[in-house]
Order: structure tokens, then sequence, then C-alpha cells
């Protein structure tokens, strides 16, 4: 895989590193947007939904504008140039469930053309259902995002996880330019071979650092739960939380995927049961009502959990949503389902 073949740290491998509540409001994106401990080695209040999701504006304008409408056109311009000046010195983040991401997907030159012009949107991508062995179908996606500019992006992959022959496999993608990994382990969740594991495919949890964001350090926890144990996988990373929150004295992380968290899979009767929702220290960007899928149905499966004064705070006002590839594109919906039957879920945070 030539410049970007990735070391292995441990287990989890790590490509050219330099280093061993529910309902906040959130977006559709139809247009114009342009899947053992293996390296080193929370308590929070989180803010309303209202303060971090509402940009506030003032009371009124000021006196010489008041009640002029050209002043009031002015203004939302303004406000509309603040908005994007501030989204554009930001960094973006997404988790994606990539259906069967592998060699005969990379292999479509139209279908891989897409899921590059997808992933490329984001500063860190956490790309779940990977299933790439050898990391052909990985080290070809590094081949076009960098093909116009070297070392563009680097990644983090897992190794094929699952209870059975069925593996998949974590993958983050990440900007050197923007973060950098520090440090990379997997979350022990009980003998597998015994049968008293907890979550069918373990998160590979990353810590990030970041020069530029509010937040310097965080943890990004992926999660592709198992469809019939989502309500148990779901409730499951409130323990990976604290394992984190221990291992690594972080109360910054974010837990993100496809949690199959809607629908038949969890109830609404079920909620109650599940600490990472009942509480007080997460919130839930991506509301019950949203709709992650690409095909018929109309489910909240993909879900970002974000934990930490520091991190929640750093949310951009307005930035989490679901990335509507279909419409941004302008794709039919054959095309889109060839693609995944997922859509990108995002949240930018802020920087200094």
């Amino acid at each position: 895989m030539g410049s970007y073949a990735s070391t292995q740290i441990t287990k989890l491998r790590v490509q050219n590193t330099t280093l061993a509540s529910t309902g906040p409001r959130m977006c559709k994106v139809e247009a114009g947007g342009s899947e053992d401990e293996d390296h080193l080695g929370l308590h929070t209040h989180p803010e309303p939904p209202e303060t971090l999701f509402q940009p506030k504006i003032g009371d009124g304008v000021s006196g010489s504008c008041r009640g002029r409408m050209r002043c009031t056109g002015l203004m939302g311009v303004l406000f509309t140039l603040v908005s994007l000046l501030q989204l554009a010195v930001a960094l973006r983040i997404a988790a994606f469930n990539i259906r069967t991401f592998g060699e005969t997907k990379m292999s479509n030159a139209t279908i891989s053309r897409y899921i590059v012009k997808i992933l490329s949107r984001y500063d860190i991508a956490v790309v779940q259902e990977v299933r790439d062995t050898h990391l052909v179908a990985v080290g070809k996606l590094l081949d076009e995002l960098n093909w116009d500019k070297p070392d563009t992006y680097r990644y983090v992959v897992s190794k094929p996880l699952g209870r059975n022959s069925y593996k998949e496999q974590y993958l983050f993608l990440y900007r050197p330019d923007q973060v950098s990994v520090q440090d990379s382990y997997y979350y022990d969740d009980g003998c597998e071979p015994c049968g008293n594991d907890t979550l069918s495919r373990e998160p590979a949890i990353v810590k990030f650092f970041s020069p530029f964001t509010e937040v310097r350090e965080f943890a990004i926890v992926p999660l592709h739960a198992a469809p019939t144990d989502a309500v148990t996988e779901i409730d499951a990373l409130y323990d990976v939380y604290l394992d984190v929150r221990q291992k690594w004295n972080l109360e910054d992380v974010m837990l993100m995927g496809d949690f199959n968290a809607g629908c038949s899979y969890v109830s609404s009767s079920e909620w109650s049961s599940i600490r990472l929702r009942t509480s007080p220290v997460f919130q839930w960007l991506i509301p019950d009502s949203a709709d992650t899928t690409v095909t018929s149905t109309h489910c909240a499966y993909d879900r970002i959990v974000v934990a930490g004064a520091l991190l929640q705070r750093a949310v951009v006002p307005n930035s989490v949503g679901i990335f509507d590839f279909q419409a941004a594109y302008g794709l039919t919906k054959q095309l889109a389902e060839a693609i995944s039957d997922h859509y990108p879920v995002e949240v930018t945070l802020r920087k200094t």
C-alpha cells in the first residue's frame, strides 16, 4: 500500500502516526454539502440543549437600524457570514456505516467515487461495517483520498471483530494537519469464547489531540451494535465510558456509530433501562425522530452522544446533522442504496 501502509500498534493499527437526554436541534444536510489493551494508557454537568444548539442573537438591533428593513437584511447577511466563517474554521466529525465496505465496493468506480466524495467532507470519519482483513479496500480508499495531496488523510483500523466467523472492523480516517492520534485500545467486554462478552463488536477506542479546537483532547468510541442486542449494547456503552474516563483521566468522550437505536430494535419503553440515555452526563445529539436510513424505513439507527463539559461546549450550534448524500448529489435511489443503507451522522467542533 505504498506510503500509507499501516504500522501495527499491538493489535490496533495506526497508519503514519507520530505518537506510539435527547432532542437537541439537528438538521438533515441535503444540498450544498460539498465499522485487550493495545496502546498506552468522567463526571460532568452538561449544558442544556438550548445553549449548545441555538445561537444567541441579541434582543434587537442598534438604534440607527431599528425598524429599517434594509438594516434587518444586512444583519441577516452578516449573521450568515459569521455562521459560515465559524463552520469554515471548525472540525467536522462523522460516523458512517458503509454497508459491507470492502474490495467489491471499492472496485466499483462510481460507488467508490461517491464514497470518497462523502468522506472527504470530514476531518475525522469513523467508518463501520468494514470487511477488509488484508486492507486492500482501505488502501484503495486512502489512494483516492490522498490523490490530489499526499498525506491528506491517515487512518487507524481495528482488527476484525465479532463473535463468530462474521467479523467487521472499525476504521478511523483523519486529517493529520488537524488532529493527531495520541492513544488507542480495545475495550475488554469479557471472554468471547466463554460466551460472557457484552458487545458483539467491542469498541476500538481512539484518543485524539486537536491543537485548534476548544477541546484539545477527546476520545471517540465507535459502536456498530447487533440489532437484536441493541438495548443491551447501548446500555453497555455507559461502562465503556467509565473505562475510558478511568484509563485516560478524560471526561470528553464522543460515542458514535450505528447503534441500531430505533424502530423495532429499541422501543420507547426500553429507553428507561439504558444508562447512556438516563444519565445526565450524556447529551444525545441525534434525536429519536431522525431518519438516518437511505431505504424506505424511518429510523434513527445512527447516533452521536457526547460527554464532558469541554466537548459539549465545543459543539457548533446547529452543526449536528444527517448528510443526505442522495439529495446532495442528485443520485437515484438505486445508486444511493448501493453506496450504503445508512447516511453519515455528523457534528462540528468549534475551533479557537
